[in-house]
Formats: structure tokens, C-alpha cells, sequence
């Protein structure tokens, strides 16, 4: 029936009736926090194009993460600066590296929480590509030996998950078949499948100190014009043992989350990333927007889009709004 006997508005007439309707809701349990951990002691190096984020070495973190388990975040995902680079990324797999060192200290004080490891050569390699170089070319299969090689690393130190970013072909099968044959067949696998090259990852570069000193990364990241190109990535990444998918970044490619979930049904992740984050920060900070809402209308909009997991740096502070009744 037509106006005036359907009247959608009966339904938002006050809080309680617009509670009792709503499609989606975001939880404390959706959201992922992202940390950048470093060598040495007693720092906190904020970071200038992130506000509110810090390079921590592993005690100030352990501090640090005294909040994130009583707010009851589930899960943070780690990245590491190493001390020293070389063009091999060795930092990434040694026994003794930053991940390593800071997940052994994590799960020995906060075993309740969640770690995911990200994995990847880019924060590690001098040459700040995700792989091996031969002739100014990022190959292949012989990067998959080192990622596996990192992936056992990460489960040895007592990792809960691991999340390969690098965006090589047939990583996920290499990966998965490493986890498997060192004992650690109950590790999960978090896929960044559909990872595109975008321009939003720019403060995450200087947080991580990853740029690349040459070229860029288009011959393995997505190209943003692409969504079947998506749904072929996440498909192979399940065939090759992926547990959780993800689509990164996430604002501008709510139709390929939704896609996926559609395609798929599958556990998803979205990665919000450093740029959609430094955005909202800025324009609050000029006085531009209302932070709150803002950053809960994204978070919910993401989940709305068909994630079940939402990587944001805005965790910390969305689950306090959540803690408080926001």
C-alpha cells in the first residue's frame, strides 16, 4: 500500500522502537586493534600522520594493552619494526625478532588475548618490497619459502593466528602446508585476499617505515578498478586452506566486502586503514565533524557492508563509546 496508510517513519518515532528494528549493530567483538611494536625500552614514538597511534617497544606495549583487555577487545593484529634490514627481510623470521620477542611477552601476560601476526617481508627487507627482488622484480616462489618460513616462526612464539598481506600468488597453500607439517594445524589463517594498491596506505608507511625505496607495488597488489579480480583471489585463497578472508582497505570497496560475504558466506575482514583513519582524525581535529559519530557510522557501515571482523585503529575508542552506551 502507498502513502498514506504505509508511513516508514512510525518505525523511528523514538530510541527504543529504532532499536527493536535495526538491521545491524556493532559489537566489541568485531573489532581487531592494530599495534606497531619496536627494539629497545621505555618508548612511545606517536606517529605524526596517525593521531592517538604509537610505535611501542614491547614493555610501554604491555602497558598499553591493559585497556585493550579490560574493554574487552579480542584481538589485536601485531606489526614490528626490526632493528636492522637486509635485502632477505631475515628480521621477519628470526627467533629472536621483534613479533617474535613481543608475542611470547603478550601471551605470557595476557593469554586471554587474541594475537594475529601480520605477515609479511615489507617492514623487513631494505628494499621495502613484500618479497624477494631479482632485476628490480618482486619473484614469486622464492618469496613463499621465506613467508612460510615466517608464518612457523610467528605460530612458534605462541601466535593465535596468522595473516599473510604480502599478496604473492599461492602464499596461502605454502603457508598452510608449513603450519601443518610443524605441528600447528589448529593455527588459522587470516588472508588479506582482495588487498588492493591504494593510496590509503600512506601514514601506515611511516608508522611501519615500509615504503618501498623503488617502484611501487602494483605488479602484486590489486588494481582498484577491479572487483571480479576479488572474488577469483578470495576463492583461491579458500581452496588453499584461508580460514578468515579479508578486502583492504575498506571504505572505498564496501561493494567488494559485500560481494565476497554474498559469493561465499565465508568468515570476512576489513581492513580500515591508516588513511581512512588519519581522514577522520584531521577533519575532528579541525572541528570539521563529530568524531564519535562519524567513526561509528564507518565501523557500523563496514559491518553492514558483510564484515564480521573489523581491523580499525579506532578500536580502543569505539569500544569505549560501546562500554558507555554510545
Amino acid at each position: 500500500m502507498p502513502f498514506p496508510e504505509q508511513r516508514p517513519r512510525r518505525l523511528r518515532v523514538n530510541e527504543n522502537i529504532r532499536r527493536m528494528v535495526r538491521e545491524n549493530s556493532l559489537s566489541v567483538n568485531d573489532l581487531v586493534y592494530p599495534v606497531f611494536v619496536c627494539h629497545g625500552s621505555g618508548l612511545a614514538t606517536p606517529v605524526d600522520s596517525m593521531p592517538g597511534v604509537y610505535r611501542y617497544s614491547i614493555d610501554i606495549l604491555l602497558k598499553n594493552l591493559e585497556e585493550i583487555v579490560k574493554l574487552r577487545i579480542p584481538a589485536i593484529l601485531t606489526f614490528g619494526l626490526p632493528a636492522k634490514k637486509d635485502a632477505a627481510g631475515s628480521g621477519a623470521y628470526a627467533a629472536d625478532g621483534v613479533i617474535q620477542q613481543a608475542v611470547r611477552a603478550i601471551k605470557k601476560e595476557y593469554p586471554e588475548l587474541m594475537v594475529i601476526t601480520d605477515l609479511c617481508l615489507c617492514e623487513y627487507t631494505d628494499h621495502g618490497h613484500c618479497g624477494v627482488i631479482q632485476d628490480n622484480y618482486v619473484v614469486n616462489d622464492p618469496s613463499l619459502e621465506l613467508l612460510a618460513k615466517t608464518a612457523v616462526s610467528h605460530a612458534a612464539a605462541g601466535a593465535d593466528m596468522i595473516a599473510p598481506s604480502d599478496m604473492m600468488d599461492g602464499r596461502v597453500g605454502a603457508i598452510r602446508s608449513a603450519l601443518d607439517k610443524n605441528g600447528y594445524v589448529n593455527t588459522p589463517v587470516m588472508a588479506y585476499s582482495a588487498k588492493y594498491c591504494s593510496a590509503f596506505y600512506g601514514p601506515f608507511r611511516d608508522a611501519a617505515d615500509s615504503a618501498p625505496k623503488f617502484g611501487d607495488r602494483r605488479s602484486y597488489q590489486m588494481d582498484p578498478a577491479n572487483a571480479d579480480e576479488a572474488i577469483r583471489e578470495v576463492r583461491l585463497d579458500l581452496e588453499e586452506g584461508a580460514d578468515i578472508v579479508m578486502v583492504k582497505p575498506a571504505l572505498a570497496y564496501m561493494d567488494v566486502i559485500r560481494r565476497v560475504k554474498d559469493e561465499f558466506g565465508c568468515p570476512v575482514a576489513a581492513y580500515n586503514v591508516s588513511g581512512e583513519y588519519s581522514m577522520v582524525k584531521a577533519a575532528a581535529q579541525n572541528g570539521w565533524i563529530d568524531e564519535k559519530r562519524v567513526v561509528m557510522e564507518i565501523l557500523t557501515g563496514i559491518k553492514r557492508a558483510g564484515a564480521d571482523v573489523v581491523i580499525t585503529y579506532h578500536a580502543r575508542e569505539a569500544a569505549r563509546w560501546l562500554r558507555d552506551g554510545m
